[in-house]
């Protein structure tokens, strides 16, 4: 009964994923419209809904933060002697186990497992593992790139808003605030119908590096969690999505960075695709320590 409810869980998830994945393969649609629409409108609205929100304070997911943080880093650190063992490139390997998919798929999870009370801390982790990702991530592809763009996408102007709304105590008018709520719940189904979308680019020719990295992704999170958590102060909510956070597959991201950079694309991809398959094993494997 426990297994059953922890697929049901996950699957609305993977549905979604799946619908994405067969409508591409059938009409290949151009996503790139809908995906900017995303990027610029909708996930900038939930952010910015959940951030400024009277029930979002700021203070109570310091610690939070500081794991995630500390996920992200440390998974990249125990990843970084596999790749010397197996003789992978770091830049190939590492980035896809350090920085997950905690928008497509970390915020929908949380929904559907804890609630909407559980959104705002997810947020927060989806913060920080996007923000390391077009920071220091873009920092290990290219030595060279220049952060001022960063700061003016939307996503980011979005969170300051949202964190200067929180720490001033400004409530945004009842009617406003609906229209920006209504349009971030647009954001979530289509993150995951567009993830679906991005699957029908990967292939599994790559498929030992796919495998070795869909090992190695949960593992290494999950050390890192296994460590920190004595030393976090963490409500029950908040270690639960701590934990979940640790196990989640590598983000799509990840292969569009390695495409931009030429950066072994087709190993990233694959790496990609089978730690978003395995996910469907290890999720619930998570969720079941969580719940």
């Amino acid at each position: 009964m426990f297994v059953t409810h922890l697929f049901s869980i996950v699957l609305p998830v993977y549905v979604i994923v799946a619908v994405g994945y067969l409508y591409s393969r059938w009409r290949s649609p151009d996503m790139t419209a809908a995906n900017q629409i995303n990027m610029m409108i909708l996930l900038p609205a939930l952010l910015f809904h959940v951030l400024s929100g009277k029930d979002f304070r700021l203070g109570e997911y310091g610690w939070l933060a500081l794991g995630g943080v500390a996920i992200v880093l440390g998974s990249g650190l125990l990843a970084l002697p596999v790749a010397k063992l197996t003789r992978l490139s770091y830049k190939t390997f590492v980035p896809p186990m350090m920085f997950s998919n905690a928008g497509n798929i970390g915020l929908p999870l949380a929904v559907f497992a804890f609630g909407e009370q559980a959104l705002p801390a997810a947020v927060v982790l989806f913060l920080v593992e996007n923000g390391l990702h077009f920071t220091l991530g873009t920092y290990l592809m290219d030595h060279r790139a220049h952060f001022l763009k960063i700061l003016a996408q939307p996503i980011v102007l979005a969170t300051l808003a949202g964190i200067v709304f929180s720490l001033m105590e400004w409530r945004v008018p009842v009617p406003l605030r609906e229209a920006i709520g209504l349009l971030g719940q647009a954001s979530i189904p289509l993150l995951l119908f567009a993830l679906g979308t991005r699957l029908t680019r990967i292939d599994f020719s790559e498929w030992r590096i796919g495998l070795l990295g869909a090992l190695v992704c949960p593992l290494s999170g999950l050390a890192i969690f296994l460590l920190l958590r004595p030393f976090l102060e963490l409500n029950p909510l908040q270690t639960s999505l701590l934990l979940v956070f640790s196990m989640l597959p590598p983000a799509v991201l990840n292969y569009l960075v390695a495409e931009q950079y030429h950066q072994e694309p087709g190993k990233v991809a694959s790496i990609v695709l089978l730690g978003t398959l395995a996910g469907f094993i290890t999720l619930p494997l998570a969720l079941a320590f969580a719940l």
